[in-house]
């Protein structure tokens, strides 16, 4: 089966509303152009050098999604096309992104990552400390970011429970977050290749898939 077809056979068990991100990192620019050519326009990538180098290259009506941790001298980078930041875990990091998306007189969408997962390897916000960001007002002062919503990682088991207590908390703080951003927050971001399906009993409305779609890493 090649890159096309399992692309249309991951969105034909995607409901109407949800959005695919086909996580094209380690993968060459001409593995791209396959999705793209099937109809796939949004890419997920973790590494800015390498999102910056096939953003040159690819089609311009792409849509890049950063989905891995990211350092606050690195956004720069990116900040000129990037569609949305959907590993934002820190507010220096997140101050960062305001500064460099006013530099390009752009507003940048971002999803705030949150930790649930029993790994401390994990990124993502501790919840304690996020409620105190919001509540700080932080984002009352910033006109370049928007934040659309949350996305986390679930822990790395074959234990369905687990995965299902990590995707139940996470759509708690969704929902626990939604009246405080408005209409704007809609993202709920949750579900990989191999636990998507679960993701989406849950509300998902955004799922990051790789392996399903562009097979084993490439590089």
């Amino acid at each position: 089966m090649n890159i096309t077809e399992r692309l249309h056979r991951i969105l034909a068990t995607l409901p109407e509303g949800v959005h695919l991100v086909a996580v094209s990192k380690f993968h060459p620019a001409e593995r791209i152009v396959e999705a793209y050519n099937a109809g796939q326009r949004i890419f997920g990538e973790s590494r800015p050098q390498e999102m910056a180098a096939k953003a040159k290259v690819l089609p311009k009506d792409i849509e890049w999604h950063m989905i891995g941790h990211l350092q606050t001298n690195k956004v720069k980078m990116i900040a000129p096309f990037v569609s949305m930041i959907a590993s934002a875990d820190s507010d220096r990091l997140i101050a960062e992104i305001e500064k460099q998306a006013a530099k390009c007189e752009r507003k940048i969408d971002i999803l705030l990552e949150v930790h649930v997962a029993e790994e401390e390897t994990k990124s993502g916000w501790d919840i304690e400390e996020l409620r105190a960001y919001i509540a700080s007002g932080a984002f009352e002062n910033m006109s370049h970011v928007r934040v659309r919503g949350v996305m986390t990682i679930a822990t790395n088991t074959d234990d369905e429970e687990i995965i299902r207590r990590d995707f139940e908390r996470i759509r708690s703080i969704f929902n626990e977050f939604k009246p405080l951003f408005g209409e704007k927050f809609d993202t709920l971001s949750i579900g990989m290749s191999d636990d998507y399906p679960i993701a989406l009993e849950y509300g998902s409305t955004m799922v990051r898939i790789g392996t399903a779609i562009f097979g084993a890493r490439e590089y």
